[in-house]
């Protein structure tokens, strides 16, 4: 038997240029597989986008026997082998979507040694069946995929994940790595506890995405918002919208569609069949937008998304930044986009209150929301404010929108003393306790039907706010929810006050506010189509030439287009124009399985013929 630790970690940078394309690692990827190869244990946090599969995938293929990786995403294995055959690499999944003799074969090429990498889910690895199976073979690595997973802590807890702490008692010579694109401290601290990696080496990547422009824009008419972002800025891309509720994703597919955008909705209540053919669309199909809950992406490797964005405001920070890290996985320009507003807030304080489980939890729940409101009313970099979530340091990007249109900062205690004194009032003086939209109604001096039927007319606050428009004053209710300065009750969303409301109204405390910049979107948008032009202008006809006869292979193929090659291997591809097949094998993403698969094909493109 092959001893791990004579490997030469030469091997592994010349596996990766053979079978990936890839003349170099990147940022910690290579400490981490010379770490596994050599037999070592690892808990790696790495961006979506950054390389994480290649930290496994790389060891598989180096050390003796097969690399077994645990992944929740039984309806993406197949994709996922996919994209391993189509590089050369022997690859094979066990789940239940297989009929006995499909597994028997599977199983028969493990033990023959004849797999370089095999996927199960937790649910598989748990039975004794398998394990058994793991026994007679020869394991070169566990990987531990979406390791968040684990985390009670986290935003995506799965309990199939605590059974694999067992797999160092069972095999204690293989190596373990777990790995993750998001985990705060604790979070971290959870994983490492949990799968029993306490002697495991750390590694932690930078999240910064760079190529993401964060933009998080007020709730006017979110759905024409959308339509207005995918034909200005993105049309033609493949995007993901993220919405709430089912109902939600129903009407804003059919409103895309209505509007001549190729879209499919996805959420649990579709029957697994459509389901399944809607996931299939999108990875095949270039340009199309799934509007989804958030139980449409993890694992998802479509490298081209151009867009994500959120209809809704996500739960925590931790899930939003997992959702929209699955725009730009490629590294070209891409947007994250989130329109946010009171109603938001509301809502998720009202969920917040009636959940199942006890304090501690809903406390949990309290802190990954305020982090999320944090995110959203802040005048500073976005950027900057994300990785500080992650305990990393972050300065001003330049590529979001607090970066590149400035919002104000105002004081706005006077404002704030104006409507929580309006509650206290309703709720004192009255015993009355109302919405936004009635406190708003009484600032504002409104004599509506509801304002005469209760008399708010005769309050001493009445018409005192006149100074701030409707929008502007439902900004301030968002800004003192966000800020635990007010509180929502009931299903009516009623507002209350809180304990620090009396240090306002006492007098005793500033409130700053922010501001949103009249023309920001423009400024934004204009940013974005500069960075998405960055591709030489002469080189756009070759590389559409290139996509449409990618289009052909992989329809061919009956598989996703960037399995065949990705949009950035095309965009070099047609900025260079290699007339040789050895000018085509330097192009980066080009291995030894796909120049001679498809470098002639490539060369004859580029030549102007068939």
């Amino acid at each position: 038997m092959a001893s791990a630790e004579t490997i030469p970690v030469s091997d592994a940078l010349q596996t990766l240029r053979r079978v990936f394309g890839y003349d170099s690692f990147r940022g910690d990827q290579e400490a981490i597989v010379e770490h596994v190869i050599g037999g070592g244990d690892a808990v790696v946090l790495m961006p979506t986008g950054g390389g994480k599969s290649l930290c496994y995938q790389i060891p598989s293929l180096v050390r003796p026997g097969t690399g077994v990786v645990v992944s929740p995403l039984i309806a993406l294995m197949q994709d996922q082998v996919d994209a391993l055959l189509a590089v050369g690499v022997r690859a094979g999944f066990l789940n239940s979507s297989q009929d006995f003799e499909q597994r028997r074969e599977v199983e028969a090429a493990f033990l023959a040694g004849e797999l370089d990498l095999l996927y199960l889910a937790p649910e598989r690895l748990s039975m004794e069946s398998t394990r058994n199976l793991l026994d007679r073979g020869k394991v070169a690595l566990f990987a531990i995929d979406e390791a968040h997973c684990v985390s009670q802590w986290g935003h995506d807890f799965r309990p199939d994940y605590l059974g694999l702490s067992e797999l160092h008692e069972r095999w204690p010579d293989v190596p373990r790595i777990a790995l993750t694109a998001t985990a705060t401290k604790a979070t971290h601290a959870e994983i490492v506890s949990r799968l029993n990696l306490g002697e495991a080496r750390q590694f932690v990547a930078s999240f910064d995405r760079p190529n993401i422009q964060y933009r998080i824009v007020p709730k006017a008419e979110p759905k024409k918002q959308l339509l207005d972002l995918i034909r200005t800025e993105h049309p033609g891309d493949a995007g993901i919208v993220y919405c709430l509720s089912r109902n939600s994703v129903e009407k804003t597919a059919e409103f895309l569609v209505a509007n001549g955008i190729s879209a499919v909705p996805y959420h649990a209540g579709l029957d697994s069949r459509t389901r399944a053919r809607n996931q299939a669309r999108f990875l095949r199909e270039d340009g199309l937008v799934v509007v989804a809950t958030i139980a449409f992406g993890m694992g998802i490797d479509k490298p081209d998304v151009r867009f994500v964005a959120h209809l809704d405001l996500p739960k925590s920070v931790e899930g939003y930044y997992q959702e929209t890290g699955r725009a730009g996985r490629d590294g070209l320009p891409s947007t994250a986009w989130l329109a946010y507003g009171l109603q938001d807030v509301v809502q998720q304080r009202r969920m917040i209150q009636t959940s199942e489980g006890d304090d501690a939890h809903r406390r949990r729940l309290s802190q990954h929301l305020d982090a999320m409101l944090a995110l959203c009313e802040t005048v500073e970099c976005r950027r900057a404010q994300l990785l500080n979530y992650f305990g990393q340091p972050g300065q001003p990007c330049g590529n979001c929108d607090t970066c590149l249109t400035p919002p104000e900062s105002w004081d706005g205690t006077i404002a704030a003393q104006k409507l929580l004194s309006a509650v206290y009032r309703l709720q004192h003086e009255r015993g009355q306790k109302f919405g936004a939209g009635q406190i708003i109604d009484i600032l504002l001096g409104k004599q509506t039907p509801k304002v005469t039927q209760h008399r708010h007319d005769q309050l001493t606050v009445f018409g005192v706010g006149q100074e701030l428009s409707e929008s502007e004053w439902r900004g301030v209710v968002r800004q003192l929810l966000a800020q635990g300065l007010l509180a929502v009750e009931g299903d009516y969303g009623t507002l209350l006050l809180t304990e620090a409301s009396g240090e306002v109204l006492g007098r005793k405390r500033e409130v700053r506010m922010r501001r949103e910049p009249k023309r920001a979107g423009r400024a934004v948008a204009a940013t974005a189509k500069r960075k998405a032009a960055e591709m030489p202008e002469e080189a756009r006809p070759v590389f559409e030439k290139l996509r449409a006869w990618r289009f052909e292979e992989a329809k061919n193929q009956g598989v996703p287009a960037y399995i065949v090659f990705s949009d950035a291997t095309l965009r070099q591809i047609a900025t260079e124009q290699p007339s040789t097949l050895d000018e085509l094998a330097g192009v980066s993403g080009v291995g030894e399985n796909k120049l001679a698969r498809y470098g002639e094909q490539v060369l004859a493109t580029l030549a102007g013929g068939e």
